[in-house]
């Protein structure tokens, strides 16, 4: 499909690169908001898994301190984000420095999160295919529950969104992703703390799928992952 291999790319292009010139500001006192707040590096970079497993650096705002214990041992993740960081991850906010992922062509704007190398042997056959396009900085699982949902819930819907790639579509999942961070939906039961580990999904599965790609599209649900 043209929108698939030609369209997404630009319409990626057409919006990110006006929004990276605009936003220029709003990333210095951020930046300089992280170095006052939490210290140095005010960035977070993590390698994580793009189109067909590719690793490429993914950069982030950071948003947790350096807090450590008496071995040395950095101290559990709720206790290093502080309010701060919370309020980073729940207005989003430190989910900017994608934006040149996307410009780079490492991402694209709508798509499945990129998540951590070290999911790649867990997912089953089926939840493979998540990696068949560029990950995105929002995606259908993110307007459909975000951390409100199962891990298998969220993989169900990146699938969906792979096999039903439309213009119509990810202009409602961008729309429905602007509603959610002004509402400030979808960032988790604590405010913003991070979410469980991935440890795959069991072979009897249970009821892990969603309903229908039909019955889901871009309908919002319950609460709150980081967005983006």
């Amino acid at each position: 499909m043209f929108y698939e291999k030609y369209g997404k790319r630009i319409l990626d292009l057409v919006l990110t690169l006006p929004a990276v010139i605009l936003l220029l500001p709003i990333y210095g006192v951020i930046a300089l908001l992280v170095r006052w707040k939490l210290g140095s590096p005010v960035l977070f970079h993590q390698d994580r898994p793009g189109k067909d497993g590719k690793i490429f650096p993914m950069y982030k705002f950071r948003s947790m301190t350096d807090e450590r214990d008496e071995k040395g041992e950095l101290l559990p993740d709720e206790v290093r984000l502080n309010s701060f960081g919370k309020a980073l991850r729940s207005t989003s906010l430190d989910e900017l420095p994608e934006l040149f992922s996307i410009l780079k062509g490492d991402m694209s704007l709508v798509g499945p999160r990129p998540l951590l190398v070290q999911y790649l042997p867990l997912y089953n056959e089926r939840q493979k295919h998540r990696h068949d396009v560029r990950p995105g900085l929002t995606g259908l699982a993110q307007v459909n529950g975000r951390n409100g949902i199962s891990w298998e819930e969220k993989f169900e819907y990146d699938v969906q969104y792979t096999e039903n790639i439309t213009f119509l579509l990810d202009v409602k999942i961008l729309w429905k992703t602007v509603i959610n961070v002004i509402k400030r939906e979808g960032i988790g039961p604590e405010a913003g703390a991070t979410m469980e580990y991935f440890t795959g999904t069991k072979e009897d599965g249970g009821s892990n799928e969603t309903n229908s790609y039909t019955d889901i599209k871009c309908r919002p649900q319950g609460r709150t992952d980081s967005v983006l």
